[in-house]
């Protein structure tokens, strides 16, 4: 059981890097995870006309692609926590006069949507920073449809997961978040998820796929991956974390580097 308390401190503090990094997000992120994006939309087996949600739909990136799948007769909602990230979003679909859009403010625990309104939910790379996973779980279920569709984008472990292993080892030198089991590594063994979506009703089942996004140099990968969540530290502090992660990341010297990010997709579907 999570303590309320810690939840609305997680919650606020969550929303604050968000906001923070929105800008960010959609110049030097976005890009990054298009095939993510690709590889998630293709399983999540789109037709005209479905009724999709994307949680944690960030930037949007996700719900416009959706929207030109489903079409005119389609309906796509993206829920996010982040004010920021959501009137980036709205910016930009209003600039590509996509009808079928709407951005609502809410979280993976309290969607707000009534009950089986859609065909599909989506997550992409946004479950890992849910607090409260067996709430959302529920959430899910919900409001999908009978024999409705959820697909989830995680990363795997720092093993694996080169983007998890960068921020992880930043991490370590910008203190604990309020709540523990979040972050970019927090379902990389996605198995108590699978169970919480299984007592919702939900059966899933995992699929890994390697993909990767490329930096020029050091400076780039950390400006992106770490420098809005180590921005607070003291000049001495962030100067150990920038050390430590070139010294892990980067052992032959800085230049151009390759991501390489192991991403585990949890395809999964209403139980009649």
């Amino acid at each position: 059981m999570i303590d309320p308390n810690q939840e609305r401190e997680g919650l606020a503090w969550q929303t604050g890097v968000w906001n923070r990094i929105s800008d960010i997000y959609l110049r030097e992120i976005d890009q990054r995870f298009a095939t993510v994006v690709e590889a998630l939309i293709g399983r999540a087996a789109l037709r005209t006309g479905d009724q999709v949600l994307d949680l944690g739909t960030g930037t949007g990136a996700v719900a416009r692609r959706v929207a030109a799948i489903v079409g005119g007769s389609g309906r796509v909602v993206g829920v996010d926590i982040s004010p920021e990230m959501l009137g980036v979003a709205r910016r930009i679909a209003a600039s590509l006069a996509l009808g079928n859009i709407e951005f609502l403010e809410g979280r993976a625990e309290a969607v707000p949507a009534e009950d089986s309104a859609f065909d599909v939910v989506l997550g992409c790379l946004s479950m890992m920073y849910v607090i409260d996973r067996e709430a959302a779980a529920r959430q899910i279920a919900r409001i999908l449809k009978s024999g409705g569709r959820f697909v989830a984008a995680v990363w795997a472990g720092p093993e694996q997961c080169d983007i998890v292993r960068f921020q992880e080892i930043a991490g370590r030198f910008a203190g604990t978040p309020p709540v523990p089991g979040v972050g970019p590594g927090a379902l990389s063994d996605a198995s108590g998820f699978l169970q919480q979506l299984d007592a919702a009703g939900i059966s899933a089942r995992v699929e890994t796929e390697t993909l990767g996004f490329s930096f020029p140099d050091f400076i780039s990968a950390w400006d992106t991956l770490a420098g809005v969540t180590t921005a607070q530290l003291p000049p001495k502090r962030q100067r150990e974390a920038k050390e430590a992660t070139m010294a892990a990341m980067y052992p032959n010297g800085d230049g151009p580097c390759h991501f390489r990010n192991t991403t585990q997709f949890i395809v999964a579907s209403m139980r009649d």
